[in-house]
């Protein structure tokens, strides 16, 4: 079946938030276990997906990149992977998973205003208000499910690092737009975190050799298989789908959509109720995303 260019991009974004979605409460609970921690699960998170792309990358052609062009994709390994993923894996694991959704829904404004400045893109009044009635409905959504036992200790130092996060994968989203369309997506993604893994590795060899690997539950083995299979490689496969055929806009916007996963998981193990005020949330969120990506597509 042919699925439209943009059509793919947009089920693909949406496969990416799920998995992230899902990741936070998921990376909580791992790290609350003692065993792993915020370094060791970023190191599995990065050498994991790693190992995947270059497997990935053997049953395909392979495509060459000049010495110039990894410099670039070096640069978008650390924005994109290193910053990104260790930042907020760091964040979540010194403050809550509902507080660090929270400062997820600030994304999508960085990514308008970084896009406004590098790409010169207009901030029209319809992308505005979108973004803000995203924003607005994302809020709403995890502020009604704060309560959450798993509290961090040191709230402030998570938020900034989870707000450090944000601002890295806006710059990465808008600084590369034009340059991952160059080439596929398994040679960008295989680069791109192996030079994250590199660079990270003189930081965390010491903790990786320190790790009781064999006090590892099911549970805990499960939840980082989660986090490095669907939470990094699926989920980058499709943000990276996305990325290539929708302007970095859109793609910040689908953020909105993690709050809506965890109110689902919340539903279905009978954590949390389904109120109008949340049905009213989750629609503010659609029609934000449906004004952005409508006044995006405009030229």
């Amino acid at each position: 079946m042919n699925i439209p260019v943009k059509l793919r991009g947009h089920l693909a974004l949406l496969g990416a938030n799920v998995c992230w979605g899902l990741m936070a409460p998921v990376a909580k609970l791992v790290m609350a276990a003692g065993i792993i921690t915020p370094l060791v699960l970023t190191d599995c998170r990065i050498f994991g997906a790693a190992i995947l792309f270059w497997l990935l990358s053997l049953c395909g052609k392979r495509e060459h990149v000049p010495p110039s062009d990894l410099l670039r994709l070096a640069g978008a390994g650390m924005l994109g992977i290193l910053f990104n993923q260790g930042c907020y894996i760091f964040g979540v694991g010194y403050t809550s998973p509902g507080e660090a959704s929270i400062i997820t829904t600030t994304m999508p404004m960085w990514v308008m205003l970084l896009a406004r400045i590098i790409l010169k893109a207009p901030i029209t009044t319809g992308k505005a208000i979108g973004i803000i009635l995203g924003a607005i409905g994302a809020f709403t959504l995890v502020y009604s499910s704060l309560g959450s036992s798993l509290r961090g200790n040191n709230p402030l130092l998570g938020d900034m690092l989870v707000l450090s996060a944000q601002l890295s994968y806006a710059l990465y989203l808008t600084l590369y737009k034009n340059f991952l369309k160059k080439y596929s997506l398994v040679t960008l993604m295989k680069w791109m975190f192996t030079f994250a893994a590199i660079a990270i590795l003189p930081f965390s060899a010491k903790s990786i050799a320190t790790t009781d690997w064999s006090a590892l539950t099911p549970a805990v083995a499960a939840g980082v298989g989660y986090v490095v299979f669907m939470g990094t490689f699926v989920a980058y496969i499709c943000m990276m789908t996305g990325q290539k055929a929708l302007m970095p806009t859109v793609v910040g916007m689908y953020n909105y959509f993690q709050p809506i996963v965890a109110t689902c998981v919340g539903l279905a193990l009978g954590l949390d109720t389904f109120t109008p005020l949340k049905a009213l949330a989750v629609a503010l969120i659609f029609a934000g995303i449906y004004l952005v990506t409508t006044n995006s597509h405009k030229k």
